[in-house]
């Protein structure tokens, strides 16, 4: 095990299996703090380094832990010298997001602060007990003044509570809810509610880069949360004896944090070995799990673990190291470091998502044409726009009957799926429309080289087959909300998306149009609402389908089964996903009021183009 304790002014006492070693940093770190501190900490060092070596052997292993003491670090010692925030509250705080709820805040405002040059800021959650047992208005006046982080202004919220009905009625204690929950929900109430509120009397800055959450236990997993949902906002994260176990699904944020395309994050970790083994998980594996699942997707992440229990006396040791190694080179931005080799390896170094076209109402339904041009819908605003090979957006249709779904078919036709009219339609190339099929108010629609083809009909649970000449039949009926709807690169197998569910469906085409053999095949991550979001999909060379969801573009193999999750370019739902492009490696995603592009190491399909064999899959 290693323990770090910290005495004098970088003084360290390393305890590597159960032998102390003392280390110092260099001289130029040193020079930091005061001659004062500087001596009395060193003193105080030697002091418990004799008491810690002698006193440990003797302590069972099973009762050590409960039994851990620390020093008190040297920036959390008071200093007459250093200039002193203040504290302002409790205030009180009532939630629209937590229906019902009230809660605390304070604001710790540092001696520095200057409304015309706004601070970073610091997140804790828990209130000011958590930050007063942390000694963190000490450390930070201590260590702004030093020069070891920004000026920062700290934020310290307690979870909310419903009061009681009465005098023999219990009080809802929101907190499991608030802090161990999956999703958004927190995130939102921090940013459209609590900090909003904050502002009204204290400037700080909206750059994610300079930010700080900090919890511990489910305060801890809470801060990651919100950093992981929205990396907009927070970026650097103090995480001690974090619950990342099963109490409200935390105990998928490895595989998660595997899958998905790393966002721009800095964590400091902590944890003990005799840390929580209840119902939920094992809170000491569930950490080092975490931080396997960090490293291998390339965050930057450090940790330091020891032997103690659920509480926070490491972390109120360790929290000067913390803060320290989370804001190094600031302002520097965050950046993530090299991971290991995935097996689905799709994104190019230094290629992100870019701005096509923003400022409509709702984007969905991209098309590719023989040409390459990249056609969507703006549902509300009743337009079909087109994209050109330059990225011109020009608008190819008025008066689209609320267009929804386009694909093109082996006739150079567009066709569109009208959920105003409730037919599909086809457009010649220069704009003439034609009823196609009439009185169904389809979704999503896919064409295949003989001219027939698929369309959905979430409203009555429908999906549809069609031939050349427009005749159309049911041929499948019962999915909850049948949305997108794709052909394998082979064409032999159709794919649907659930929306409200989390898998994607499966059938086999039979010669004459009709499906069979049904299964539940693509396995989708799913949100906190049991939901996946899943709406439009496409297909590469290589039999992989990309599925549009909540958490993201979720990528599965030929046998179903999630690789990689690429980010949403914003918070906006993300809606259909088409490749274009010369050498179709380009996604083109419409998300909320926008659509983005992103060149990635694949080369897609289009379903009204002869069939394409994939490789066998690894099983």
């Amino acid at each position: 095990m290693l323990s770090s304790l910290f005495f004098g002014g970088r003084t360290r006492c390393i305890r590597t299996n159960g032998v102390f070693r003392k280390r110092r940093t260099g001289p130029d770190q040193l020079a930091l703090f005061h001659p004062q501190r500087k001596q009395l900490s060193m003193v105080r060092g030697f002091l418990v380094l004799f008491t810690i070596t002698f006193v440990s052997a003797a302590i069972p292993d099973g009762v050590r832990g409960q039994q851990e003491s620390y020093p008190v670090p040297p920036e959390a010692v008071v200093n007459d010298d250093t200039p002193h925030g203040r504290i302002d509250g409790p205030h009180e705080f009532r939630s629209t997001i937590f229906p019902g709820t009230v809660r605390q805040y304070w604001v710790y405002v540092p001696a520095q602060y200057d409304a015309a040059k706004p601070p970073c800021l610091m997140v804790v959650q828990d209130g000011y007990n958590k930050a007063k047992g942390w000694r963190l208005p000490t450390v930070l006046d201590n260590m702004i003044h030093d020069g070891d982080v920004p000026v920062q202004l700290g934020v310290f919220v307690t979870p909310g509570v419903v009061p009681a009905a009465g005098e023999n009625a219990q009080a809802r204690y929101n907190r499991s809810f608030e802090y161990d929950a999956m999703g958004n929900r927190y995130a939102r109430f921090l940013l459209e509610e609590l900090l909003p509120q904050v502002a009204k009397t204290y400037a700080f800055s909206d750059d994610p880069n300079d930010r700080c959450i900090a919890g511990s236990s489910s305060g801890a997993i809470c801060a990651f949360t919100a950093a992981w949902e929205r990396p907009d906002a927070f970026r650097r994260i103090f995480s001690t004896v974090g619950t990342y176990v099963g109490l409200r699904g935390g105990n998928e944020y490895p595989v998660l944090v595997r899958k998905t395309e790393p966002k721009p994050l800095r964590i400091f970790m902590q944890d003990g070995s005799n840390d929580l083994d209840i119902y939920g998980g094992n809170w000491w594996n569930a950490n080092q799990t975490m931080l396997s699942a960090l490293q291998f997707s390339g965050y930057d992440v450090k940790h330091v673990w020891g032997e103690g229990g659920h509480n926070g006396k490491h972390g109120a040791a360790v929290i000067p190291e913390a803060l320290r190694w989370l804001w190094r080179d600031y302002p520097k931005p965050i950046s993530n470091v090299e991971g290991k080799a995935r097996r689905t390896n799709l994104l190019i170094e230094g290629e992100d998502w870019q701005l096509v076209s923003n400022g409509h109402r709702f984007t969905e339904g991209p098309a590719v044409s023989g040409a390459g041009e990249v056609f969507f819908t703006d549902i509300p605003n009743n337009r079909i726009h087109r994209i050109d090979s330059q990225d011109r957006v020009t608008v190819f249709a008025e008066d689209s009957g609320a267009s929804n779904g386009l694909m093109f078919g082996p006739d150079g036709k567009l066709y569109s799926c009208e959920g105003k009219t409730g037919h599909v339609v086809r457009y010649t190339p220069d704009g003439r429309k034609q009823i196609f099929l009439r009185n169904i108010k389809g979704n999503d629609i896919v064409v295949l080289p003989d001219g027939s083809g698929y369309v959905t009909e979430p409203s009555a649970r429908k999906v549809w087959h069609f031939t050349q000449g427009g005749d159309a039949t049911v041929v499948d009926t019962g999915i909850e909300f049948p949305n997108g709807v794709i052909t394998s690169a082979d064409q032999t197998a159709l794919t649907v998306s659930d929306t409200r569910g989390r898998f994607c469906y499966s059938f086999r085409i039979k010669s004459d149009g009709t499906l069979t053999h049904r299964q539940q095949y693509g396995w989708l991550h799913v949100t906190d609402q049991l939901q996946s979001g899943a709406d439009g999909m496409t297909v590469d060379t290589e039999g992989r389908t990309y599925v549009t969801t909540a958490l993201g573009l979720q990528i599965l193999d030929q046998p179903g089964r999630v690789h990689f999750i690429i980010r949403k370019p914003n918070n906006g739902w993300l809606s259909n996903v088409v490749f274009g492009g010369t050498d179709r490696d380009i996604l083109y995603v419409t998300c909320g009021d926008s659509v983005y592009k992103r060149r990635i190491l694949a080369t897609g399909v289009h379903p009204w183009e002869n069939p394409v064999k994939p490789p066998k899959p690894r099983l």
